[in-house]
């Protein structure tokens, strides 16, 4: 009977030996800092590419003036050899995303591309005194602007109508 008793002993040293590591475990866990909120977005500052943008461009590029600082911009650019295409993108109070899109490109392409194949509704809004044509589904919903100068402008992301409907109402073209 001797081999039973090594057996015994071999089996309680296991439970031991994984309650010590349970308990190390445990431990490790709650002095090991954890943040389970999302990261803070780093604000962009762009005013230098809105004035290079609107030196450069054929067409009056659109900026907002006079949102909250709650409205965060996050992304910019100006690119001139294609189509004079301008973005820039932000972070909505709410945290969702709304970008300003503008470009001489093929109408048709260009919404598909910056709407993400959003589609067009029947659905117009007279905002800021230009009547902007709503597109929903695809991954954003969208408001479209067609500029007589083949310029086309879309404020789309997702973001809820009513915050696209500010950022359009925002926009001064320059």
């Amino acid at each position: 009977m001797a081999g039973s008793n090594g057996k015994q002993k071999t089996a309680r040293d296991m439970i031991l030996s994984l309650g010590l590591i349970i308990i190390a475990a445990w431990v490790i866990y709650l002095f090991v800092p954890h943040d389970d909120h999302a990261p803070d977005i780093k604000r962009v500052d762009y005013r230098v590419e809105l004035l290079t943008a609107r030196r450069a461009a054929s067409y009056p590029v659109a900026a907002p003036e006079g949102l909250s600082h709650s409205w965060k911009a996050t992304s910019v650019r100006f690119q001139g050899a294609d189509f004079d295409s301008w973005h820039l993108g932000f972070h909505a109070p709410d945290g969702e995303y709304v970008a300003i899109e503008q470009s001489t490109q093929k109408r048709s392409q260009f919404i598909d591309d910056a709407s993400q194949g959003a589609q067009a509704t029947k659905v117009t809004e007279k905002i800021g005194g230009r009547t902007w044509t709503r597109y929903t589904g695809g991954r954003y919903d969208a408001l479209v602007l067609q500029g007589a100068d083949g310029s086309t402008t879309v404020v789309a992301g997702t973001a809820s109508f009513d915050r696209l409907t500010e950022m359009a109402g925002a926009l001064r073209m320059a």
